[in-house]
């Protein structure tokens, strides 16, 4: 039974201008990231869920993005350039701002400069100070006090102790970044903002008292001039601020960290098995050239002493298959199907030279715009060696191979017929098929096929769905 890849999931990560491009993320979750810059392109997104995500300047040419939720999310600058995006989601997205959200998690919430994250890690910065607080107020007012008019007072130390804890939080998710950055040690930035927090909340109790409480305190004192309370030292009311605010820092930057490693390990992960399938290509590549080259040389080999003047002309065109093979990119996995033909068309005269009239051959395509399509180089050629081998080299008549490409039902099909025996059972395990069939499940997995049949005509039909031809030709080198 086949073990089916568990979809990658990456919520709530910060992954700006990484580089996806040609992977497969087939349902994988980035819900609630920072994806700025990223590079998706020639990527399979199916069914991948991009929610509440931030994709300014991200690209996602010729991406498939079939089924894929990118619901709430921010498109601003977003190439989607032949990217195939039917049933995808794009519900409340906007080519603005967006809320850049990350995960729901504490951590995630708090380490977020987002609106939410911060109106989150305001509202529990906030219950947490006043509770704080309130702890050290309610125990000195049992200890030292009895019941009176309060409510005034309680009122004015509840809006102190919001605006407090909103304000710590702000401080503390602003200064980190500058914390990491200006200061070297723990202790030295976890001093320097337990310094600032209690300075900005002593300037914030004195505007507040001599904006508002100074009438109230003195209400107080004239009704309760013995109270123990009111000679409480300054500094206990900093305790809830300060302890607030570094816990929030702490929290953040072990956020920030587990972020970020986890980040680069499924990153590592990613790229290695994207450096796995080229060098799995690259294999498939080598393969194929000195296997054709072995059956190439054997045939000019086999005319040297009958016809010179053929192994001449064989050699001639051979030496334009190898222009063909060595003039381009040694990383160059794609071409078009022109090209594709010309080097298919360029091997059937070289065989032509050597069978003569016993071979015959045609090439056709039903419509002149599949020519430019990008398709898997080398896709054709060992399909018709194949035919030579195994069919017409085998027929004392007339052997005849046909190349007919066309499209159907939004595939399109790569067929080489010919008039030779018909396939064997065991003809799938040859050498030519197989390294075929490992070229297409490598670049295109479910999306394409190599089918033999032997009815109605003898033929090899290569499938391959419209909407993934071509993609990943540029991130594959």
């Amino acid at each position: 039974m086949e073990d089916k890849k568990k979809p990658l999931r990456m919520t709530g990560t910060s992954l700006e201008g990484r580089d996806f491009s040609n992977m497969n993320l087939e349902g994988a979750d980035f819900s609630f990231s920072s994806l700025e810059g990223i590079n998706f392109d020639g990527s399979n997104l199916r069914g991948a869920k991009i929610r509440f995500a931030s994709l300014e300047k991200a690209t996602f040419r010729n991406a498939d993005l079939t089924n894929a939720d990118m619901s709430f999310s921010s498109l601003t600058d977003t190439d989607m350039t032949g990217a195939k995006i039917e049933g995808a989601n794009f519900s409340f997205s906007s080519q603005g701002k967006s809320f850049n959200w990350q995960d729901l998690k504490l951590i995630g919430l708090i380490q977020s400069q987002s609106w939410i994250g911060t109106l989150v890690a305001v509202f529990i910065g906030a219950l947490m100070l006043y509770g704080t607080s309130a702890i050290i107020y309610f125990t000195l007012e049992i200890a030292y006090t009895s019941n009176a008019v309060r409510v005034q007072l309680n009122q004015y130390l509840i809006a102190q102790n919001i605006i407090g804890g909103v304000m710590t939080v702000l401080i503390a998710q602003n200064m980190a970044v500058w914390l990491d950055t200006m200061i070297d040690k723990v202790v030295l930035r976890h001093l320097a903002l337990s310094t600032v927090i209690i300075l900005f909340f002593l300037a914030l109790s004195m505007g507040m008292y001599f904006a508002f409480g100074q009438k109230i305190f003195k209400a107080v004192q004239v009704q309760y001039p013995l109270e123990a309370a009111q000679n409480n030292a300054w500094y206990w009311y900093t305790i809830g601020p300060v302890i607030i605010a570094n816990v929030f820092y702490y929290l953040a930057r072990q956020g920030r960290q587990l972020s970020r490693k986890i980040s680069d390990q499924e990153y590592q992960l990613l790229n290695l098995e994207k450096l796995k399938t080229r060098a799995e290509l690259d294999a498939l590549q080598a393969r194929i050239n000195p296997h054709f080259l072995y059956n190439a040389l054997n045939s000019i080999a086999s005319l040297v002493h009958e016809d010179p003047d053929k192994a001449e002309e064989m050699t001639l065109l051979l030496s334009k298959l190898f222009r063909y093979t060595t003039g381009r990119k040694n990383r160059d996995y794609f071409d078009t199907i022109e090209n594709e033909l010309e080097m298919v068309q360029t091997y059937l005269q070289v065989e032509k030279v050597r069978f003569g009239e016993r071979l015959q051959f045609e090439v056709e395509v039903t419509d002149p715009e599949l020519k430019a399509l990008q398709v898997p180089k080398f896709i054709l050629q060992p399909i018709v060696e194949n035919a030579i081998k195994h069919g017409v080299a085998k027929l004392a008549d007339q052997g005849k191979i046909i190349v007919k490409i066309y499209e159907e039902n939004d595939w399109l099909h790569l067929c080489v017929h010919d008039n030779g025996p018909l396939f064997a059972d065991t003809m799938g395990a040859g050498y030519g098929i197989r390294s075929i069939q490992e070229k297409l499940k490598l670049l295109y997995g479910d999306d394409a096929r190599l089918e033999l049949h032997n009815e109605p005509n003898k033929s090899v039909n290569i499938s391959i769905l419209k909407s993934v031809i071509g993609k990943g030709e540029e991130d594959m080198e």
